[in-house]
């Protein structure tokens, strides 16, 4: 009996679309339901639109509220091609000062003693020495060098002997190469006293260079300096100083002090490195540092001005081997010399002339020329007008989204709504919003106590905000800067306190519209489901019936059937 399940099989009568007929019509109150949850989406979404544009107004208005806003100072430079950095607190006082610098301050520095390190060997023959371990300013890199235009290759595993022999090959024996222990220089002779010509365009490795050898016009090329330096990776005891260390203990700790701070050491354990960036990190106000072209220590004084930099220690100690004690040079720091508007020279240690220096409170000015410039200090008025501008913008948005959202437009006959048009509550925040824009400050003092004071008003068809006279807005900010601020930041009674907690009860109102919004679409949702329900149990019960009549129908033509298969025979005898 499955097949009769299929319409009109039996019968003849497509029952099964009658059936969807039915149900089709019976879904309407559905059908109505889901538009109006749409309906109910669409608002919710517009909703939280506007709420979002209302976080935005929000900020715009609160930045109204910031600290030293409409007192903040703009300063200028009449240099337009080296303005010093120049900046003014809210205490500066407007005006132009004129600065003539006629010394920078600069920093003090000692100089240690040049080639504190020992020679690259203590003898001549230097054929214990390969290219890749010269301990000298600079490593020498491999490839080829020219010698009175011939060229000689080198490798890094090529001892500074086999350099030497290289050079005489290359010139053919004219010209020899020899190391003094003495003076840890190399000499380079012409056999011919003909002149010596070093390098050449070409040429792909350093050596001339870092072996301090140079054209002269003679027959005799000597290195310009003592060749070996310093190994600062190494520890102190084996970097290569030339002077011993004395003044340490029996395992090799000692002490000295820059500027009253002590720095500890150990010759043993300590590398130059590690000392110097003791040195540097500690208190004593100064950056130690290791020239190794010139193989000498600096210390130079963290700040500038004219102070000195003293060393103490005992002797025999590290900074008299580092040449930095009694034979170190030193150059005292020198101090800003300036005027203020054609008056007295003053001075400063820093180049960074403050109050302090020059008297005018808030106003810092760094000098990084000798020469005159006129710091102006003004009003900052393009951050004063950026934050009111941010604000009109962002309540536009929002007075525009409510207008479009909430407007009704009629075409002949047909009228269209926008998707609140009927939600009269949104449409009271525009005119709330509006009415608070118009109003007055109380307890406002001045000429300033409403917007259009600033030459801001509405446009349009009343909905916007706009500064229409740009001559009024400046003068404003320029000239009254401390009624603006009253206007806008006056505690609970100024336009960004009022506009702020108006803001926070729409949007708390919003807020609740959208849950609101929400529980009665899970109300319909629900009455969609029973209707469903519902709907499932009628079609099961027409469908039901139907079958059990086309089972009767099938009966009824098998009896037919049977009948007239019977008379059939029975006449046919």
């Amino acid at each position: 009996m499955a097949g009769l399940q299929l319409s009109g099989l039996a019968s003849g009568f497509d029952w099964k679309s009658l059936v969807d007929n039915i149900m089709n019509l019976e879904r309407t109150p559905i059908n109505r339901i889901e538009a109006d949850k749409r309906t109910n989406t669409a608002r919710s979404t517009a909703i939280s639109d506007l709420s979002t544009r209302l976080t935005t107004l929000k900020t715009a208005t609160s930045g109204l509220q910031q600290a030293n806003l409409f007192s903040s100072r703009k300063t200028t430079s009449s240099s337009t091609t080296g303005a010093w950095p120049a900046t003014g607190a809210a205490s500066s006082a407007p005006g132009s000062y004129k600065f003539t610098v006629s010394q920078l301050a600069t920093v003090a520095r000692r100089v240690g003693v040049s080639d504190i390190g020992v020679g690259l060997n203590d003898s001549s023959d230097v054929s214990g020495l390969t290219l890749a371990n010269l301990r000298t300013g600079t490593p020498v890199t491999a490839g080829t060098f020219s010698v009175n235009g011939a060229k000689v290759t080198v490798a890094l595993t090529d001892s500074l002997q086999e350099v030497f022999a290289a050079i005489n090959t290359a010139t053919g024996g004219d010209v020899t190469a020899a190391y003094n222990e003495v003076t840890d220089k190399i000499t380079l002779t012409s056999g011919s006293l003909a002149e010596i010509t070093l390098g050449a365009a070409n040429d792909t490795s350093n050596i001339l260079s870092v072996l301090k050898l140079a054209n002269n016009t003679s027959s005799s090329i000597t290195s310009a300096g003592a060749l070996g330096v310093l190994k600062t990776s190494s520890t102190i005891a084996s970097a290569g100083l030339r002077t011993t260390i004395t003044a340490v203990d029996g395992d090799g700790a000692g002490t000295f002090s820059i500027n009253g701070v002590a720095v500890d050491y150990n010759v043993n354990n300590d590398t130059l490195s590690a000392v110097i960036k003791r040195i540097n990190q500690s208190t004593a106000g100064v950056t130690a540092s290791y020239d190794s072209v010139s193989d000498r220590m600096l210390l130079t004084n963290n700040t500038t001005g004219d102070v000195g930099i003293a060393v103490s220690e005992s002797a025999g100690g590290l900074l008299g081997a580092l040449g930095l004690g009694s034979g170190a040079t030193l150059t005292r720091g020198k101090d800003a010399l300036f005027t203020l508007n054609d008056g007295s020279t003053r001075t400063s240690r820093s180049n960074t002339l403050t109050s302090a220096a020059h008297g005018i409170t808030g106003l810092s000015v760094t000098a990084t020329t000798e020469e005159t410039q006129t710091i102006t200090i003004t009003s900052d008025t393009e951050a004063m007008g950026a934050k009111i501008k941010e604000f009109l913008t962002a309540y536009n948005a929002v007075q525009n989204f409510i207008e479009d959202k909430t407007k009704s437009t009629t075409t002949g006959t047909k009228v269209t709504t926008a998707v609140l048009s009927s939600n009269r509550e949104v449409q009271g925040w525009a005119r709330e919003l509006r009415a608070l824009s118009f109003g007055a400050v109380s307890g406002a003092t001045g000429t300033i106590n409403r917007l259009d004071h600033l030459g801001i008003t509405t446009t349009g068809i009343g909905l916007t905000l706009s500064i229409t006279d740009e001559t009024k807005f400046n003068n404003a900010l320029r000239d009254k800067p401390t009624e603006v601020e009253a206007l806008f930041q006056k505690s609970s009674t100024g336009f960004a306190a009022k506009f702020v907690s108006t803001i926070d009860r729409l949007s708390a109102s919003s807020k609740t519209q959208v849950t609101q919004l929400a529980r009665t679409n899970t109300d319909l949702d629900r009455q969609v489901a029973d209707l469903e329900r519902h709907l499932e149990t009628r079609r099961e019960l027409m469908t039901a019936t139907f079958i059990k009549m086309e089972e009767a129908q099938s009966n009824l033509q098998q009896q037919g059937n049977a009948l007239t298969n019977a008379f059939f025979k029975n006449s046919s005898k």
